[in-house]
């Protein structure tokens, strides 16, 4: 049987979410305070989820209300916290058998509905999420004349080699 390439995805993530946090970093000063807080949440709302999902994967309460800060928390630990979860996807999924990304996990959705998704649906769904979410910020950056990250996994495979 063919690994699948969840582990690939987030490695992927992991440099992408990493590259634009760099990004909005670098130009900070040059955002209005709409565009940073616009930024803010954007980044907040990704790492909700990713958060939210990864304490579905671990069987574990999450505390999450929404899919978002109650209290929307600096740039400085929106990227700390993203590096970390980032990290921990990455070594997660490195780590899973063939198997393992077929098992089913029940959760509640934050709206209160039951769910139930396969690990593998899981980590397609924060990757693909994270893709979205960071081409609307991207595009804030771009309305500024300024460059967000390289985003596709051709990217990350030339930048690789």
């Amino acid at each position: 049987m063919t690994r699948p390439p969840y582990a690939q995805l987030m490695a992927v993530k992991r440099w992408a979410d990493r590259g634009l946090c760099e990004a909005v970093d670098r130009n900070l000063e040059r955002l209005t305070e709409q565009e940073t807080e616009i930024l803010l949440r954007i980044f907040d709302h990704i790492h909700a989820v990713d958060r939210i999902f990864q304490h579905h994967l671990l069987g574990r309460p999450h505390g999450y209300r929404a899919a978002r800060s109650e209290v929307l928390p600096t740039f400085e630990a929106l990227a700390a916290g993203m590096r970390e979860v980032d990290d921990w996807y990455a070594t997660y999924a490195e780590d899973l058998s063939a198997e393992d990304f077929e098992q089913p996990v029940d959760f509640v959705f934050t709206s209160g509905k039951p769910a139930r998704m396969r690990r593998g649906e899981i980590l397609l769904h924060v990757s693909l999420h994270g893709v979205y979410h960071r081409g609307n910020a991207g595009a804030v950056l771009q309305l500024k004349g300024l460059d967000p990250s390289p985003e596709s996994i051709t990217d990350y495979l030339e930048a690789a080699a």
